[in-house]
């Protein structure tokens, strides 16, 4: 090992004890922390996180990363440090141009704006929340003319979050989407519509928490390396490979919203366990493509989770925890968690029309970022465009654009991560039958463990050192198309529905 390794690996090492104090304390403050205790934890987030953001744009930093990315010392480096001197060097190049100062500011914001993006939400009054969200649309264009001053700023924020993807590409993928998906849904609409009649009750909060468990430990979570906890919005947090924590809301009577928002996190904490542990601590560690991230969360909830023959194996196991469902039958499920109906809440949505919540905030995120639109015109615009693609609007703000707690965060540019998610998960689907056999044998057999030792090998140990493109072309051996998922939707919902 050459010493300028060495100091690397030591000097990271006391970077990841900031990043970790950070976590600990945003984990705490969506979890636990009382409300009096909030500013205090703000106060010590914003330390930590500035003094780890101070040792990752030193002087020192660089000279190692110098020192390393000479020609010389980096034929020595194995794959793993050759991506991980290559990936800081150009994150160090970014992130060195942006002002301290901006930087505090900025963290201390995020959490301002975190508080008062739940207050909105509870009390259903944008105005709260609007001056946070004008703020942080400010500072996010002036970060990022920093830190991408040749780029479109919001082809830089998609970049950001999907390495490779622009608009240009995903106007293109979201057009196909809509022109097959659009007259689906409309015929769907119009069938005959399954009775959720037994799915309105109240059921007990502390069985569902029973049920979070079974289907976490099902799907493959692993509660030695994982936790969980609960928060108003749903999240996965991760710390290394061996600490991964999930959070849930529960809804005393709307069971499934619990299950499916333990799935999709467990597909999250999943794909978080199994990289490879060598790279804790380092940029090849979690995964930072949002898109393939996204990918295995919802692959696991949509296309294995609303798969009848998921259930077949635990569903007894559901019922003995909520009683309720001894008198569901599981058909009758079935039809419920793919009941396609235009809602609200894009959590909330059937994987079909999800996809028109995407679209629609991804079109507003065009408006902010192109069009300059005032911050308060942005719930009327959100408003036209539910009544657009969905055919309802909202009565509120809660139920409109306060839902999300993206923005609040300023995660501009991750939401179409969500869609192209899907897209890929059509794609994987398609190489996991040609090589596994039918997902539907596998899983009524109870086989899904199968297919999580697929995911791990194919897609979670490599981390974040491969390009999304990089992940398609080595497992699917393709470039990016809807193709396959609006393949899926039609075959799926034709037959559900009985329509031609």
């Amino acid at each position: 090992m050459s010493k300028a390794l060495d100091e690397l690996k030591q000097y990271l090492e006391t970077v990841n004890h900031y990043i970790r104090a950070t976590n600990l304390l945003y984990w705490d403050m969506k979890t636990k922390a009382p409300a009096l205790g909030l500013e205090g934890h703000t106060n010590t987030l914003t330390y930590f996180s500035t003094e780890a953001f101070r040792m990752q744009t030193s002087d020192e930093l660089s000279s190692l990363l110098e020192r390393l990315a000479a020609p010389e010392e980096l034929k020595e480096l194995d794959d793993m440090w050759t991506f991980v001197v290559k990936r800081m060097k150009r994150d160090y190049d970014r992130n060195k141009r942006i002002p301290k100062d901006l930087y505090e500011r900025f963290v201390r914001a995020q959490a301002e704006a975190g508080f008062a993006w739940e207050e909105a939400k509870n009390a259903s009054d944008f105005s709260v929340f609007a001056p946070h969200l004008k703020n942080m649309i400010t500072m996010t264009k002036e970060i990022t003319g920093y830190t991408d001053p040749d780029k479109e700023v919001y082809d830089a924020l998609l970049n950001q979050y999907e390495e490779g993807m622009d608009s240009a590409t995903i106007d293109g993928i979201f057009e196909d989407l809509k022109k097959e998906l659009i007259p689906l849904v409309s015929q769907i609409l119009s069938a005959k519509q399954p009775d959720d009649g037994k799915f309105k009750g109240v059921f007990d909060m502390d069985a569902q928490r029973k049920v979070e468990k079974l289907l976490l430990s099902y799907i493959g979570f692993s509660f030695e390396k994982g936790t969980t906890g609960e928060t108003e919005h749903p999240f996965t947090m991760e710390f290394s490979s061996k600490d991964v924590r999930v959070t849930n809301h529960f809804h005393e009577d709307m069971p499934i919203s619990a299950m499916f928002s333990a799935i999709h996190e467990g597909g999250h904490a999943i794909f978080e366990q199994n990289i490879n542990s060598d790279y804790d601590g380092t940029a090849a560690g979690n995964c930072t493509y949002m898109g393939i991230h996204e990918s295995q969360s919802r692959f696991y909830e949509n296309i294995l989770g609303r798969n009848k023959n998921f259930w077949i194996p635990i569903y007894d196991k559901v019922g003995e925890l909520l009683p309720q469902f001894k008198d569901i039958t599981l058909e009758e499920f079935y039809r419920e968690i793919n009941h396609v109906r235009n809602s609200l809440i894009r959590t909330e949505a059937d994987e079909l029309t999800y996809c028109f919540h995407i679209i629609l905030r991804y079109e507003i995120e065009k408006a902010i970022f192109r069009d300059d639109i005032d911050v308060n015109e942005l719930p009327a615009l959100w408003n036209r465009k539910m009544q657009e693609y969905l055919q309802i609007t909202p009565s509120n703000d809660a139920q409109g654009i306060l839902q999300d707690m993206h923005w609040s965060d300023g995660s501009f540019g991750y939401f179409p991560s969500y869609l192209l998610g899907n897209v890929y998960d059509g794609m994987y689907l398609d190489k996991i039958e040609e090589e596994l056999g039918s997902v539907d044998d596998l899983l009524k057999e109870g086989r899904i463990g199968e297919i999580t030792k697929w995911l791990n090998e194919k897609i979670h140990r490599y981390g974040s050192t491969r390009t999304p493109r990089e992940v398609l072309s080595a497992v699917c051996g393709k470039e990016v198309s809807a193709e396959p998922l609006i393949r899926y939707f039609k075959e799926k919902y034709t037959a559900l529905y009985g329509i031609q």
